[in-house]
């Protein structure tokens, strides 16, 4: 942990097994199941005092006129986080199982309402399993929390924003997706194919293949250089519905990039608009 730049926006699960009875400290459990059986996997084990949060309906909500998921407005952020007792001055930790794609998700949400102090915890549920971390069943209730958003808006850019950014020597636009995507060799947006000018970064090669842990601060760093990004610029992260862009702008925070946004619209939208320019 000690060499990632900013080691506290991540868990261990020993950091979170020595921290997890502090009493500003909350815990999240992001799982999701498209079948909408996540509740029911919560309630048969969590993380003990973990609150369930479905990310679809609390940290987005759909854009009008279009199937892109965008940020949640600041009265639902506040509501929910509050309800999920995420008060002002508390730290979350927020996982899932999935490659902690629905913790990202929600960690950029938080982070673009101002929420700093919000870690990810590596490897997710399946590693607090492995590293014989606690399990409880049933439902956990937080206390009463106050959530305050603040809108920073460097860290959220709209369709908009990045076509006034093209070609802009000063930004850097990373596709999260993975190379078949990129390329256009497959997608759901009525065009296939990448914003021009934009390099591919799959999140996919972020994580340690077999686990859900994330790669070492060197080897991160490495994918990166191959794709010519440096601290250097401003990064922006865009995928299809966020969840890749979150977890891409997650890992180059955590690597010490301090100007790091996500296009929310991603190419849900992008490709879906037959006036915006597309490259393969």
């Amino acid at each position: 942990m000690a060499e990632f730049a900013r080691p506290d926006l991540i868990a261990s699960p020993e950091w979170l097994a020595e921290n997890i009875g502090r009493p500003d400290v909350r815990v999240l459990d992001l799982r999701w199941r498209p079948d909408g059986t996540a509740p029911e996997l919560y309630a048969a084990g969590h993380v003990p005092g973990a609150i369930r949060l479905d990310w679809q309906t609390s940290v987005v909500e759909s854009a009008e006129g279009s199937d892109a998921l965008v940020l949640a407005s600041p009265d639902r952020m506040a509501e929910t986080m509050a309800a999920a007792g995420i008060a002002d001055g508390t730290t979350a930790v927020l996982y899932d199982d999935t490659l902690s794609y629905h913790a990202a998700r929600a960690w950029w949400s938080l982070y673009a309402y101002g929420f700093e102090t919000v870690r990810i915890l590596d490897g997710g549920y399946p590693a607090w399993v492995a590293s014989g971390g606690g399990v409880r069943s049933g439902e956990d209730t937080p206390p009463p929390a106050r959530f305050t958003p603040q809108l920073q808006a460097r860290r959220r850019l709209t369709t908009g924003d990045v076509r006034g950014m093209m070609g802009s020597p000063d930004s850097v636009l990373i596709d999260a997706r993975g190379p078949a995507e990129y390329h256009g060799y497959e997608g759901n947006a009525r065009r296939l194919g990448h914003i021009p000018g934009a390099v591919n970064v799959p999140v996919g090669a972020t994580h340690q293949p077999g686990t859900q842990r994330l790669r070492d601060p060197a080897a991160l760093r490495s994918l990166l250089l191959k794709a010519n990004i440096t601290r250097a610029r401003r990064l922006i992260c865009y995928d299809q519905s966020g969840l890749a862009a979150s977890k891409l702008a997650w890992a180059l925070t955590l690597l010490g990039h301090d100007d790091v946004a996500v296009y929310e619209g991603g190419w849900a939208e992008w490709g879906a608009r037959m006036d915006l320019p597309v490259n393969q």
